[in-house]
This record gives structure tokens, sequence and C-alpha cells, in this order.
């Protein structure tokens, strides 16, 4: 998307592409250690591995929230392709064809083996996978409650598609509205986020969230009730895309990123000692630990961006094919760790190998669907492509009217 030292509005920012790219890689990484923590996931490896906790710990607040930031900045410049009187028609109808399509797909072929082998595995199902999909993943309920107690069909993973699209509709029925909205707020918001105060005031909101919200409204992804997630994703996805064109924003993101990477450090520091309890419990550290790890929420976010506006600039044939393939990726990703693990159980195998296995597994299953699909016209919508590939559509552009 730009240049490292100046935004323009009117190129591609690459370095958030490679930001994108390379946070759905994480993404991919983090859903393979999720086999082997002791959090909630659909199976588990017969491995545990305490050490690897804090590592995700790491990545875990601010991962998914800088793919919404980057997301709103990606729909602001998509909308400014959208021209004239009809465009945020034009524009919902064609951000709903390539999120919806790709989830609904998803969420009736990519999603129900992972269904069905969380089942298998906690509950012995002796049936096969086609009487699963026909009695229970299409019923429409609550299924083998109380314990998982699922509702079927689900998204599982591709929750992000719903809240992505959800926060789009909502961004444009705010725009129908008032069509300038966009402009006058990102100019306000700009100049009050001046100097120190761009780590300082998203810091604050982010740990408020983190204090007020979390407690109440545990993360469930089921849309309806998750209030701290909707509260922390449309935040990123608004700052995102409000200061998209705001040119000084983006060089003060890339002049503190040292700044942020130190806070960011320090913050993590602190919640990780109290996490790993070194000191007594109290109602005070608890919101100290609260507040420590929702500004890391923020200043990790900042310096990301900031490195990457400063070092993440280099175009080529990698970075082209791996912004289109990334969302492929994503669809197919957790389907393929769940079905090789479920595979590997009781193989035998050391926890590193069967890492090693379950990570090159799902990397050639990505890579194998996406060559597929991109091949196959009528599969492309369905993997959330463009109907006609980038370099034809290129090439179109550049012929006569």
């Amino acid at each position: 998307m730009s240049a490292p030292q100046q935004i323009s509005t009117s190129e591609r920012r690459i370095d958030l592409d490679w930001v994108r790219i390379l946070a759905f890689g994480l993404l991919i990484f983090y859903h393979v250690g999720m086999l082997y923590v002791s959090w909630g996931f659909h199976i588990k490896s017969e491995h545990r591995l305490t050490w690897l906790e804090p590592v995700m710990l790491v990545l875990n607040p601010w991962r998914l929230s800088l793919l919404f930031l980057v997301s709103g900045v990606a729909s602001r410049f998509m909308l400014g392709k959208f021209l004239g009187k009809y465009r945020l028609a034009a524009f919902a109808r064609a951000r709903s064809a390539r999120l919806l399509i790709p989830l609904i797909f998803g969420m009736l072929v990519i999603v129900p083996p992972q269904s069905y082998l969380q089942i298998v595995e906690s509950l012995g199902y002796p049936a096969g996978f086609a009487d699963f999909y026909l009695q229970h993943y299409l019923a429409f309920s609550s299924q083998f409650c109380p314990k998982p107690c699922i509702v079927q069909p689900t998204w599982n993973h591709l929750w992000f598609i719903v809240y992505l699209w959800v926060y789009t509709m909502a961004l444009v029925g705010v725009l129908s509205l008032w069509p300038a909205a966009a402009d006058w707020i990102g100019e306000r918001l700009a100049a009050a986020l001046a100097g120190p105060w761009l780590l300082v005031l998203p810091c604050l909101l982010f740990a408020a969230w983190r204090l007020f919200l979390s407690p109440i409204f545990p993360s469930t992804h089921a849309l309806f009730g998750d209030w701290y997630n909707h509260a922390d994703y449309a935040t990123a996805f608004l700052i995102g895309f409000l200061l998209a064109r705001e040119d000084g924003i983006w060089r003060g993101i890339e002049r503190q990123r040292w700044m942020a990477l130190m806070i960011a450090a320090a913050c993590f520091a602190a919640f990780i000692l109290i996490y790993a309890g070194l000191f007594p419990r109290s109602p005070m550290l608890r919101w100290f630990a609260g507040s420590a790890y929702g500004c890391y929420q923020w200043v990790a976010m900042a310096a990301v961006l900031g490195f990457a506006r400063r070092h993440l600039t280099a175009d080529g044939p990698v970075r082209r094919y791996l912004t289109d393939a990334i969302f492929p990726y994503y669809i197919v990703h957790q389907t393929a760790i769940i079905m090789i693990a479920h595979a590997l159980r009781g193989s035998g195998l050391s926890a590193g190998s069967e890492a090693a296995v379950v990570i090159s597994g799902t990397a050639l299953t990505c890579v194998v669907s996406y060559e597929i699909a991109r091949r196959v016209v009528w599969l492309r919508p369905l993997f959330g492509l463009r109907t006609v590939p980038r370099s034809v559509a290129g090439i179109a552009q550049q012929q006569p009217a």
C-alpha cells in the first residue's frame, strides 16, 4: 500500500499488506499452540507444554485487534474506489459478496469436520461423519449438552468474518446518514492523538475495555452478547478506518515505534509477573494487571505498525502472491490443524515432532487449497477470491474502454 516515509492515498500500503500476512501467519501457529496449552480448544494433543502459555500470551491481546485495525484501513481505501451517488450500496454489496459467500461455504463445508472430531474426542461419538453431519450438524440447535453443548451449524474460527461484516455494515449505515463522518471525525481524532497522546489515549481506552467489560462479558465469539470483544475489535477497526488517510498519524507511529516497543515490554513484564503468581492476589493487583495488559494491547500494535512502516516496504511477487492467498489460508487452516492432529493421536510422536507434522501438513493443505481454488472460476468466490484474478483485472484496466 505505500512507501515507507510517505503515505499516499493513491498507493497501496505495502507495509500493511505484510502486517496482514504476518498476522494471519501467526494465527496459524497460535492455533497449533492451542493443541498443547491448558486453554479450551476443539481437540487437544496428548502432550502439554506449560512453557508455551506465556509465549502465546505475548500474542494473545493484540493479534486479532491488529487484523481488525488493518481491515479498517483497507475498508477506507476500498470505499474510495466506489465512486458516484450509490457508492455506499456498491461497497456494501462488494464486501458482502467477499465475506458472506466464504462464510456460508465455510460453515457448510470447511468447519463441520472440526465439530465432528471435537465430538468424537470428547464423547466418543460412534457413528460416522455423514450421520453426524445430517443428524446433528444441520440441526440448527444446541447439541451434545451439557458438554460440550455446541450450537450447530457453527462458524468456529470464521467468527472473524462475521464480526468484520457486521462492523462494515454498521459503518455503511452511519456513512449513509452522515457522509462526511469519516473525514470529520478522522481529522479531529488525528489532532487529539498528536504527539505522545498517540500512545496514551488508545492505551487508556483498551485498558478500560479490559477492566470494565472483560470480567462481565467473557469472550464467546457468538456475536450476540460478546460485548467485550465488540468494544475491543470495533475500536481497532474504527481506529484503522478513521485514521487511514491521516498521514501525520502514520508518521507518528513510525517515529514512536521504539517508545511503543519499550512500553509494551514493560507492560507485558508487569502483567506476566502477576499472572505467574509472584505476588499475593488482591483486587488492586488485578486492576493493575488488567490495566497493564490492556495498555500492552495498543502499544504492541503501535510498535508492530511502526516497525512495519519503516522496514516492511519491499514489494514483489511473494507479497502479491501471499496478499491473495492469505484469506483462503485462513479459511482452511484450522480444519487442517484439527484433522491432522486427530490423525496423529496415539502415534507416539514427541510433542516437537507432532507439532512439526501438524504445522507442515497445515501449510501444505493451505497451499494446495489455494492453488486449486484460484484456478477454478466457481471456487474463487467460495474462498474469498475475486471472480477475475488480480493479474487479469490489471490487464483489463490497461485496455481502452
